[in-house]
This record gives structure tokens, C-alpha cells and sequence, in this order.
């Protein structure tokens, strides 16, 4: 299944959660209204607000709540990203340029933090002192995996544990609040809101270790990034982890080197990685977070939101882009 016929069970929350996101990034001051409607028309998977809606509406919630929420998951995905672009430098996101490239680095900087106050605005409004704590808790720790991704760039030791507690922190750590948050305004048990946050976990682990993957086999037009962005910028993914684990010396000595300066041969560098199987071992972890996704959800009542939740572990790993 495409992501369009898996969130066609909240095609309307969705249209919801994107009318509240243009609302509440309306603003006096004409540049951000600016950069907020390019971000908006850059589109996206809109994967974490999905993530609150389904999680919400599998256990049965039939309010509104969701949708502010979702906006709020949104908010905070997106001032990540413009705060992302400018560290690493991004020019191209999802196939267009990025907003720093567009406006510059203060404009995107500033922009990132109206969005994160905006959000911190509206989980007040949604009186729901638990969302609050999740999603406040969820900035802190994603806050830290970037801190801890920029103290790993260009560092050929790192580990597959620091590597792996950036992914949780950066990447995974915004699935789970979003997961944890829509099984919270549907007033879930506190079993099946755990079950929740590990899905989200899980879940968003798999994403990322596939975002690793299509780095060094995606199409550039599909991916909407430029391929090999992470080598130039010394990131030490789990593709070159392992090429350092289990490849010859000279090998090895490649990869080293290629995160060391971010300059490299990189077809040599993918060569390394198809000779290794770095790319299936990838893989093959990003399946099996997707299984521990999966099951999960086992104690969730059945219903057509709970299939398109189990549908999204597939998604997740089988996806070009």
C-alpha cells in the first residue's frame, strides 16, 4: 500500500490537522507567514500527526483534541528540520530547495523557534496536562540527539550504540510522542498507552534505518534529497558502520577517511557497502523494529485503523523515499 491509501481511514482528520496548521501559522509578521506557506506547500508524509490520529482513532476517540495535537507533532517535526537545514548545511528537501537556502540560515533559525513556541501555545490549549509532559519531554530529548549527532560528525569511532541512541533521541523519540499522545486523548489503559509509544519507537527507528539505507541506493528525484548527503557531511551511518566492522583494512581505511573529511570516492564508498552487504544488514534491522512494531499492536481492538497501523510497518521499510 502507497501512504495515500494507508491514511485513507483519516483523510478528513488529516484535512483537519492541515487547516489547523495553516491557522496557527498566520502571523502579523509577513516573513513567517511567508516561510510558513513554503514549508506548507513543500507537502511531506505527514507521518507523526498521522501516527496521532490512527493511534487515537484505533482506540476509539471521537473528539477534536487529535487535531490540535497532531499540529502540534507537526510544528515540532518541521522547526527540527529548518534547524537541521541550517547545521548541516542542507540546500534540497524533498525535492526543492530547502528554506535556508530561500531565505537564509537567521531567517530558518527564527522561524524554528516560532514553531516550537507556537506548539508549546497550543498543548496549553489542549488542557491535557499528560500530552504536555510527552511532548515537552520530547523536545528535550530530541534537542539532545542533535546535540549528540554534531559531537558524532566526522568521528570514524563512533560506536553502533551512539550511534543507534542518536536515532532514538533525534529520530524515533518524536514517533513515540506522537503514537503515546493519540492513545492519551483517546484515554487509553496505561498498558495500551505503552504499547503505543513502543509502536511509535520502533516504528520511527525503522524509518530512519531506511532513510540510512536510501542514502546510498535511493533515486535523488524520489528521495527529494541529494543522495550521499550524509557522507559529505561525516555522519557515520550504520551502512559505514558496518562496512568498519566487517570490511577489509582497506575498506575500512575508506570509510575512515570518507567521514573523517566528507570528501571521497563515492562510488568506491558504495562499492564498500554493496561488497559488505551493508545495505541488507540495514535493512534487515529496520525489519525487524518494524516486527517489534507490529507486535505491539497485538492487544489493540481490530479495526480498520488498526490494520492501517500494521500497514505502516510495512510501509516503513519498503518505501523509495
Amino acid at each position: 500500500m502507497n501512504l495515500t491509501e494507508l491514511i485513507a481511514p483519516i483523510t478528513n482528520d488529516m484535512k483537519a490537522v492541515d487547516a489547523v496548521i495553516r491557522q496557527r501559522l498566520d502571523s502579523d509578521v509577513v516573513l513567517i507567514r511567508t516561510i510558513g506557506d513554503y514549508i506548507v506547500g513543500a507537502g511531506g508524509k505527514r507521518m507523526r500527526p498521522a501516527m496521532v490520529l490512527m493511534l487515537a482513532k484505533a482506540l476509539g476517540y471521537q473528539g477534536t483534541t487529535h487535531h490540535l495535537l497532531a499540529a502540534v507533532v507537526e510544528f515540532i517535526h518541521t522547526a527540527t528540520l529548518l534547524h537541521d537545514d541550517v547545521v548541516d548545511e542542507s540546500d534540497m528537501r524533498r525535492g526543492r530547495s530547502t528554506a535556508n537556502a530561500v531565505f537564509g540560515n537567521a531567517a530558518s533559525v527564527l522561524v524554528g523557534d516560532y514553531l516550537y513556541s507556537r506548539s508549546f501555545e497550543m498543548m496549553v490549549e489542549s488542557q491535557s496536562m499528560p500530552a504536555m509532559s510527552v511532548l515537552s519531554a520530547a523536545t528535550t530529548v530530541i534537542a539532545e540527539g542533535e546535540v549528540l549527532q554534531l559531537l558524532n560528525v566526522h568521528d570514524p569511532d563512533v560506536s553502533l550504540e551512539r550511534y543507534l541512541q542518536v536515532v532514538r533521541y533525534k529520530t524515533a523519540k518524536l514517533f513515540e510522542a506522537a503514537a503515546q499522545v493519540g492513545a492519551i486523548v483517546a484515554g487509553a489503559t496505561a498498558e495500551q498507552e505503552e504499547a503505543a509509544a513502543a509502536y511509535g519507537r520502533h516504528i520511527g527507528t525503522a524509518f530512519q534505518l531506511i532513510d540510512d539505507v536510501l542514502d546510498y541506493n535511493g533515486d535523488v528525484d524520489a528521495l527529494g534529497k541529494n543522495v550521499g548527503d550524509d557522507l559529505r557531511e561525516g555522519k557515520p551511518t550504520l551502512p559505514l558502520i558496518r562496512v568498519m566492522e566487517i570490511g577489509t583494512s582497506a575498506q575500512k581505511q575508506l570509510i575512515q577517511d570518507a567521514i573523517r573529511t566528507g570528501v571521497a570516492d563515492f562510488a568506491a564508498v558504495a562499492q564498500a557497502i554493496r561488497d559488505t552487504g551493508a545495505l541488507e544488514y540495514t535493512r534487515d534491522a529496520a525489519v525487524a523494529e518494524a516486527e517489534l512494531a507490529r507486535h505491539s499492536l497485538a492487544g489493540f481492538p481490530i479495526s480498520v485503523h488498526q490494520e492501517s497501523l500494521i500497514e505502516f510497518c510495512t510501509f516503513a521499510v519498503d518505501r523509495d523515499h
